[in-house]
């Protein structure tokens, strides 16, 4: 009884300090202001645990929706994503040690399981759990692929035979799929794409079963959590500031110079506005405290934990809502939805709504992390439902006490599923997908974009290769440019795709049916073939198009290997129309590796004037490969062993591991003054976090082009002042970085100064 109630006394002087935290800082903030703030907090003191039931009667949805439950505890818990196999079952990944408490312990416990839920009476609902896998440390993404699955525990990918929904062989597909990084940072998604690769957030690899072996190639880095794909293939997703994020071209493009730092096209921001619309107040955000982050009635401004975004392609919202991009925000308790618009290769969006959500909930453990397109053109909602979703390593001391005060620490072992259907719209009870041949490849101009891509996958896995006659005759539907589509990719993956095939689309006027043609080239030019295609492609350079250029420069990659005078060519071609064409330019520097230098002379001495982008980007590239930097990685991890762990799992994911720093999320740290200048102002930084715009070698630095925020880890207790000073020490003395080493003690005086701080630093505050 005595325990019971100190720990009540301890939550009510929790609850007391926050209030007159707020009210010290309403004191300045509500002179513009009669917002009650105090009151507000009042509202929101408990965040009690809800029925499923009781939890969708918290929902502000759209007019014209509803929200209808899938599954949930026991049936499944703590869920971060799903796949749904050919006959409507889910197959749910479960983080089930997803931090336990405020400080991560026993996070690294093998509790995590794979398991299979099934509607076994065909009335929407789930009703029976089987585990697959269980022992697993954190996983995160599933994939399934031919008889077997793709699983994601950090640091491997690993590939599992099924064997009558038990796991059987399982072999290492990758050891480094998910190496370094936090949870957060991790890489995830495991989505099959239209050209048959299985592409990843966070990740610079991507995947194909191809017989007994498994294809690994470099792709783009791809946003932070969650992926999505559009009708085209183009892939979208975001980071968790940034709405959507995406791809103005095909997936398979543009990675392969790797002396190119970003490629213009790729990682481009999709949505600029980032302004969500909770329907309760969400003081319970990492960085609460900061002036900007909550607006007066204590609700969140912008995104801050924006994942797992879905292109809805289903049949079910009406066309209004085709190829509409939902994105979750669960520390904000809501899903948005933006409206994508193409403007010839770019793709633009805006939100649906201004002062409101999709889909907004008063649970506030109600936490949509991942969104998907389901078999019966739902719209899908993975709610991992917990308290607690930002990781140890950024965990502020202001989220701590939130977390406490409201005792959002427990319990652990929830979970929900849940769709979003039309009001008076009958969807499918369950999807069970046919295994007749001929169904199949019908099914690949289906309105629904699940069913397509799932016909997709089981023709090509299951080798169905009876069916190219019917494909190739699909391909000559070009007033069905989605048929076409698909039915070329089929045949891409069943290794029976001919130049017949590809040619007419060449010179198809429909420019989307000629880069699908373009893009699947790759696949099947060779030595013998590519002679049929070199006229059509010069035919199309001579065309001067810049909605096909990028992809001409980017098809000459396959060229140059086989005939470099031909690929120098054409590249030299494209240039000399498009000098000023920023895709275009990135699109060629992408396929010149090893020979940049020379090419830009070769420019040059057609288009003289520095300043356009051709030029630009060549110099650029030749600059960064003359100074490449004095990194000697094997020597200053010997030196500093904890620095480096700290820099693979919490700096490089946003800076990089080349230290360049990473299109929309942070600017370098090679070359820059704040790095290697006064070591206090860097101390600080790491500490405590620097917020606003940021100056590094003389360029300014800013939201969107990055995170508007870099967090602090000085309130982790995981890491000592040893520890930071090695941090600091290495990122000071890596690549062309030199200057004097950090000691613990320095560390120990920057703390003990601003002990008690929460908030960022500015820039000009640590300038004074």
């Amino acid at each position: 009884m005595m325990k019971s109630f100190t720990c009540c006394t301890q939550v009510i002087l929790v609850i007391c300090i926050l209030q007159l935290f707020a009210c010290k800082s309403d004191k300045q903030k509500d002179k513009h202001s009669n917002v009650d703030t105090i009151a507000i907090r009042r509202s929101i003191a408990s965040a009690p645990v809800l029925t499923p039931q009781e939890s969708i009667k918290k929902m502000q949805l759209e007019d014209g929706f509803e929200v209808k439950l899938v599954a949930a505890e026991p049936l499944v818990n703590s869920p971060v994503a799903l796949k749904f196999d050919e006959r409507g079952r889910i197959w749910v990944c479960e983080m089930t040690n997803y931090m336990p408490d405020t400080i991560g312990t026993g996070e690294e416990k093998p509790t995590g399981k794979i398991v299979i839920l099934e509607d076994s009476n065909r009335d929407g609902v789930m009703d029976t759990r089987k585990i697959f896998m269980d022992g697993l440390i954190l996983p995160r993404a599933l994939c399934l692929v031919e008889n077997g699955i793709l699983i994601a525990e950090p640091p491997n990918l690993w590939y599992v035979e099924i064997n009558n929904d038990k796991p059987g062989k399982k072999i290492l597909v990758d050891p480094k799929y998910a190496a370094g990084g936090n949870p957060e940072h991790q890489a995830n998604g495991l989505f099959r794409a239209l050209d048959n690769w299985i592409y990843s957030a966070n990740c610079t690899s991507r995947y194909r079963k191809k017989g007994t072996k498994w294809l690994i190639e470099r792709t783009h880095s791809r946003g932070q959590w969650g992926i999505s794909q559009d009708n085209d293939g183009r892939l979208f997703y975001n980071n968790n500031s940034q709405n959507l994020l995406g791809d103005y071209f095909s997936p398979g493009f543009g990675a392969t110079n790797t002396n190119q730092k970003n490629i213009a096209g790729y990682e481009d921001k999709i949505i600029a506005d980032n302004r969500v619309y909770p329907s309760r107040p969400t003081p319970g955000v990492n960085r609460g405290y900061q002036e900007g982050v909550l607006d007066d009635s204590l609700k969140l401004v912008n995104f801050t934990a924006a994942s797992g975004p879905v292109m809805y392609r289903g049949d079910l919202f009406g066309k209004d809502y085709q190829l509409n991009a939902f994105v979750g925000e669960p520390s904000a308790n809501l899903i948005k939805r933006n409206i994508i618009e193409e403007k010839g290769s770019r793709v633009q969006g805006k939100q649906a709504y201004e002062g409101k959500e999709f889909l907004s909930s008063a649970d506030e453990r109600f936490r949509p992390v991942t969104l998907y397109n389901g078999p019966d053109g739902a719209l899908y909602v993975v709610d991992m439902y917990r308290g607690i979703i930002q990781h140890k390593t950024y965990l502020t001391e202001y989220l701590k006490g939130e977390i406490k005060s409201r005792q959002l620490t427990k319990p652990l072992s929830y979970g929900r599923i849940y769709k979003i259907v039309p009001k008076g719209k009958q969807a499918l009870a369950s999807a069970n997908m046919p295994t007749n041949p001929d169904s199949l490849v019908k099914l690949l101009q289906h309105p629904n974009g699940w069913i397509r891509d799932q016909a997709q996958q089981m023709i090509v896995e299951k080798k169905m290769t009876q069916l190219a006659p019917a494909l190739k005759r699909n391909v000559k539907q070009v007033n069905n440019p989605v048929f076409v589509t698909h039915s070329l990719w089929t045949l891409e993956g069943l290794g029976a795709l001919q130049a017949e095939d590809i040619v007419p689309l060449l010179s198809q006027t429909n420019w989307k049916l000629q880069v699908q043609a373009l893009s699947v080239l790759p696949s099947v030019i060779n030595k013998s073939s590519y002679k049929q295609y070199l006229p059509l492609i010069n035919q199309l350079a001579d065309k001067n198009d810049t909605l096909t250029a990028p992809y001409l420069a980017f098809v000459t990659q396959i060229i140059k290997p086989i005939d470099s005078v031909a690929s120098n060519n054409i590249l030299l071609k494209i240039v000399k129309q498009h000098p000023n064409n920023a895709y275009v330019s990135d699109a060629v520097v992408s396929t010149i590796k090893g020979k940049e230098e020379v090419f830009a002379k070769q420019v040059r001495s057609i288009i003289a004037d520095t300043t356009f982008a051709i030029n630009k980007k060549l110099y650029t590239v030749v600059n960064d490969i003359k100074n490449p930097g004095s990194r000697n990685l094997p020597a200053l991890k010997r030196e500093f062993p904890k620095g480096m762990a700290i820099f693979t799992s919490v700096c490089q994911t946003c800076h990089g591991a080349d230290g360049n720093g990473i299109k929309s999320l942070a600017p370098p740290l090679h070359k820059s003054d704040w790095v290697t200048g006064d070591k206090n102002k860097l101390i600080s930084i790491v500490l405590y976090g620097l917020t606003g715009p940021v100056k590094v070698s003389g360029k300014v630095y800013k939201a969107p082009e990055i995170n508007g925020e870099m967090p602090g880890i000085g309130n982790n207790k995981d890491y000592s002042d040893e520890d930071i000073a090695q941090l600091l020490s290495l990122i000071r003395r890596s690549w062309s970085n030199s200057a004097d080493r950090v000691k613990a003690a320095d560390v120990g005086v920057i703390r003990q100064k601003y002990a008690g701080r929460q908030k960022a630093f500015t820039p000009e505050e640590l300038s004074k």
